[in-house]
């Protein structure tokens, strides 16, 4: 018996090239450009959209499915000019895009959903993710974090810090701890924690 194809087999990609500029994965150009790394189900993607009319957004998510599923989502509400939801490794992808400081903002909402040690290599806050998001914020552009695991938490301020270009920017100097989300738009996993009671633990840098 013949295996039947994946139905997500055609979702949206990167182009293939070594260097991609990123605007021009958008049909809109102008408005702040932001990145939004695993967008899931795309609800932090689509509450953004109508929280920042002006905002252009790309989203990266591994599954194939979700990406096309989100991606057809946005297009069908007519916001396909301004956001693109690829089925891209971020921790890849990102290496891709050029031009240094085009970004004004990164969204990483809830990674890294492993616990066994071997699944370490898996993460995906890690030096070079950082570094890229670094490389591709412009000046005073944000990086927003959150996760419900305070161990969690703690391990990416530890390794953010490492990358002097990125300065912590919550609710206290010197802290990148914030006590609520700031951008008017909430992602699946969030909306749940928040529901239930739970602590979501907030972070930002801004690019130095």
């Amino acid at each position: 018996m013949a295996r039947q194809a994946s139905p997500y087999v055609d979702a949206p990609r990167l182009p293939e090239q070594d260097e991609i500029d990123v605007a021009s994965l958008l049909a809109q150009t102008t408005g702040d450009l932001e990145l939004e790394i695993g967008p899931g189900r795309g609800m932090f993607l689509l509450e953004r959209l109508a929280a920042a009319p002006d905002a252009r957004v790309i989203g990266l998510e591994i599954r194939r499915k979700w990406s096309q599923l989100v991606d057809e989502k946005v297009r069908a509400r007519g916001l396909g000019a301004r956001a693109r939801v690829l089925a891209d490794d971020a921790r890849l992808a990102l290496a891709k895009l050029r031009p240094d400081g085009a970004v004004a903002r990164v969204f990483v909402h809830f990674p890294d959903p492993w616990w066994k040690k071997r699944h370490a290599k898996r993460f995906v806050i890690g030096d070079a993710l950082v570094g890229e998001i670094a490389r591709l914020l412009r000046p005073g552009g944000e990086l927003f974090v959150q996760t419900d695991v305070e161990d969690r938490a703690a391990q990416y301020v530890a390794e953010i810090a490492k990358d002097l270009r990125l300065s912590p920017a919550g609710d206290a100097p010197g802290s990148p701890r914030l006590s609520a989300n700031p951008y008017g738009a909430r992602s699946n996993r969030e909306k749940r924690a928040d529901e239930d009671g739970l602590p979501v633990h907030r972070m930002r840098w801004t690019r130095a």
